[in-house]
């Protein structure tokens, strides 16, 4: 939502969707229940730039976006996604639980498609005095083992000022093509 919000700061237009679960197997999705809204193909295609985010599994993204960039072949052929800017984020339950590794897994694919990735750059002091999550590579989280640890300020200000820069880049590229 962060993010979210910087994007929207920078009068960009933030889209937050999410991916299926999948079997316990890992071979299909899970039809959505409730109000969750599917990441489709049309959302990649359509999109400026792109803010993903995954908890951190054993310092790699979540199965379930795993099975999703596995599913995105159609797009890869297509070229769609070659680039746009793209950024990633994250939340894991303790310090070292992988947060960086889990920014860079979801990196692979991205770049796959010809995506431009963006971090953080250093100007954002946050990144050199953040005493939980927060990295060059893309905001992140420490949640704890339980998920008791409320978003800090620093932590708060990085994934703000991730979707801004994601929504200025996005908006240069696209007027740089037009």
């Amino acid at each position: 939502m962060l993010i979210a919000e910087g994007v929207t700061l920078s009068g960009g237009i933030a889209k937050l969707r999410t991916v299926p679960d999948i079997s316990t197997d890992g071979s299909k999705p899970i039809p959505a229940t409730g109000d969750a809204i599917h990441c489709s193909e049309q959302d990649l295609i359509s999109c400026d730039g792109l803010a993903l985010g995954s908890p951190t599994r054993f310092g790699n993204m979540a199965a379930p976006l795993k099975f999703f960039w596995d599913n995105t072949s159609t797009i890869w052929l297509s070229g769609a996604l070659q680039g746009k800017p793209g950024s990633v984020f994250t939340s894991t339950g303790s310090m070292h639980g992988g947060q960086e590794t889990t920014l860079i897994s979801m990196m692979l694919p991205l770049l796959h498609h010809g995506m431009l990735i963006m971090g953080l750059p250093y100007q954002h002091s946050e990144l050199s005095t953040t005493l939980s999550g927060g990295t060059p590579y893309g905001a992140s989280h420490l949640a704890g083992a339980r998920h008791e640890q409320p978003i800090s300020k620093d932590e708060k200000a990085l994934a703000i000022a991730q979707g801004k820069r994601l929504a200025n880049i996005a908006r240069q590229l696209k007027l740089g093509s037009a």
